[in-house]
């Protein structure tokens, strides 16, 4: 990345599509957790 390009923003939708993976990371986190705890009590 050379000094002279411009600092410009990602495009809105590599944004969304960004947070929108975050949160399905978050969210798969937390189902593995419930899934381990679930089986650790259940057995």
């Amino acid at each position: 990345m050379l000094w002279s390009d411009p600092k410009d923003e990602p495009p809105q939708d590599m944004r969304d599509a960004q947070a929108m993976l975050r949160r399905l990371i978050v969210v798969l986190a937390l189902a593995m957790l419930v899934v381990v705890y679930v089986l650790g009590v259940g057995f």
